[in-house]
């Protein structure tokens, strides 16, 4: 009869391969690690040295600052909302325009500058006719006061004028006379008296003074 071999003896047999393939596994793993420590101390000394590098290029030459540009700032959105556009209906203001006050001209007095009275003329102002035509026109004009006849009052009433470049008589005044009714009646007669003919100085017409007596006489 033939022995069978039990499953313990065929385990045992087993065990050596799996205990090679584990210590092959943890050499595999132990020759990993120390690969990879050399590996990052030859990278290190690697960057170490790079590093030097670096620093005596900046040492020899320093290069030029660089400003650094401002951060970008982003831009708002656009606006979506839709601008509705109101018309404008307020009315345009009328302007308000102020006549100004009319301007009050004052009138221009004009002053008259009298002109020299000469008393002593190249040629003496007269009455139309000559003397004779004025004693006549005195008689025809004359009108005695009644108080001055009532009173018998006569004599001679001494007058002074001035005949203007026109003829016209004016200046009136009594240098002697009798008495006020006959004073007045003598003014009265050289006012009424028409335009006499001027007389003359330096060759042209000029304001002469004249004297005139008139003589009141009761008959």
């Amino acid at each position: 009869m033939e022995l069978k071999k039990s499953e313990d003896a065929n385990i045992e047999k087993l065990r050596v391969p799996i205990t090679l393939i584990g210590l092959l596994f943890i050499g595999s793993i132990v020759l990993a690690s120390f690969s990879y420590g050399t590996l990052q101390e030859d990278q290190q000394l690697g960057d170490a040295g790079d590093n030097t590098a670096d620093i005596v290029t900046v040492i020899d030459a320093e290069e030029p600052e660089t400003e650094t540009p401002p951060p970008a700032v982003d831009a708002p959105p656009p606006i979506t909302e839709e601008i509705i556009e109101e018309e404008n209906t307020e009315e345009e203001p009328i302007p308000v325009v102020t006549t100004p006050p009319p301007v009050v001209v004052a009138p221009v007095e004009v002053v008259e500058v009298e002109e020299e009275i000469i008393d002593f003329p190249d040629v003496e102002a007269t009455f139309p006719g000559g003397a004779a035509a004025m004693q006549r026109w005195i008689a025809d004009n004359v009108k005695y006061p009644q108080t001055a006849i009532e009173m018998n009052e006569q004599g001679r009433v001494y007058l002074s004028f001035v005949v203007e470049p026109n003829g016209s008589i004016t200046n009136i005044s009594i240098e002697r006379g009798v008495s006020s009714d006959l004073d007045r009646e003598a003014k009265r007669l050289l006012r009424k008296m028409p335009k006499w003919t001027a007389g003359e100085a330096r060759g042209r017409k000029a304001r002469t003074r004249c004297r005139l007596p008139i003589n009141f006489q009761l008959n």
